[in-house]
């Protein structure tokens, strides 16, 4: 019978060692939620659910949805077919508590309720949720309570122009590359730290990083929104430097329960000079602990 040489086991063994745990398979909560969801780093599948129903204004400005009326949930896989769900919802008044009752039916709750915006008409809250299980009860329970709202459960068709802004000046500016999306640029500065909730970490990608969002508003203008993740001590440097710039602090809150170390997310928002909120923004994230 012929056998191996040593060697040659050795290196297959170690060539199996070496190779990249295989990618979790989502197929079966993308069934339930009825799209495709995009692969974050740290086994993170996330879905996004434009409001694209809602005509939302803030004075003469339709807000996009990819501005500030996009829910969105992330998956993070802990094998076994079981997921840590984490995401925000955005809801009508209306909606809120439909939608609270679904959830938590189907296991998965609530850490925070409230704005994220301030003078926008109709008014929308915004409602952050978690839960642990088996990932296609959880997506199964999204799904119920999405269907309470008139969120739109197909897929958006086509795809938005790029945002007619300054994007390289600007991403120049801020340190970090803005991605094009509905209409919209946004950015996204990940924490340095180990973000850890129910001692697992919580990755960047499942709402861990200040996110920053530009929508042209015309003539080298632009509305910005979005939410710093700060530190207790960074809150108030923050501040300062957003009120410096113009730019207005519209809400300050948690977005999660039991998280280490604690964090404060802070939204904001202005309609000016695109090259201006970019310079102003971008001493506000000098005085967080990101990546760079």
């Amino acid at each position: 019978m012929y056998r191996l040489p040593a060697l040659a086991i050795a290196l297959v063994f170690a060539s199996c060692a070496s190779a990249p745990p295989p990618r979790p398979d989502w197929s079966a909560v993308e069934a339930v939620l009825g799209r495709s969801g995009s692969a974050q780093p740290g086994n993170v599948q996330k879905f996004g659910f434009p409001r694209g129903d809602l005509d939302v204004r803030i004075g003469d400005l339709r807000l996009k949805p990819a501005l500030a009326l996009g829910s969105w949930a992330a998956f993070i896989d802990l094998g076994g077919g079981n997921a840590m769900a984490m995401g925000d919802l955005v809801l009508t008044e209306g909606e809120v508590n439909e939608v609270i009752s679904a959830l938590q039916a189907g296991g998965i709750e609530q850490s925070a309720l409230h704005n994220h915006v301030l003078g926008e008409m109709p008014r929308v809250m915004y409602l952050h949720f978690g839960g642990h299980g088996q990932a296609v009860a959880l997506a199964r329970a999204l799904r119920t309570a999405l269907e309470r709202t008139k969120t739109p459960l197909t897929p958006p068709s086509g795809t938005a122009a790029a945002p007619e802004l300054p994007s390289a000046e600007m991403d120049r500016i801020l340190g970090y590359t803005g991605k094009p999306n509905g209409g919209v640029l946004q950015y996204s500065a990940p924490r340095a730290e180990r973000i850890v909730e129910h001692g697992m970490e919580i990755p960047p990608a499942a709402g861990m990083a200040t996110a920053i969002n530009f929508q042209p508003a015309g003539d080298g203008r632009a509305a910005i929104t979005g939410d710093f993740v700060m530190l207790a001590g960074e809150v108030n440097p923050v501040i300062r430097e957003l009120r410096a710039g113009g730019i207005e602090v519209t809400a300050l809150h948690s977005h999660m329960l039991d998280e280490e170390p604690r964090l404060f997310f802070m939204h904001f928002w202005a309609n000016d000079d695109a090259v201006k909120l970019a310079t102003a923004l971008r001493r506000a994230l000098d005085r967080l602990n990101v990546k760079r």
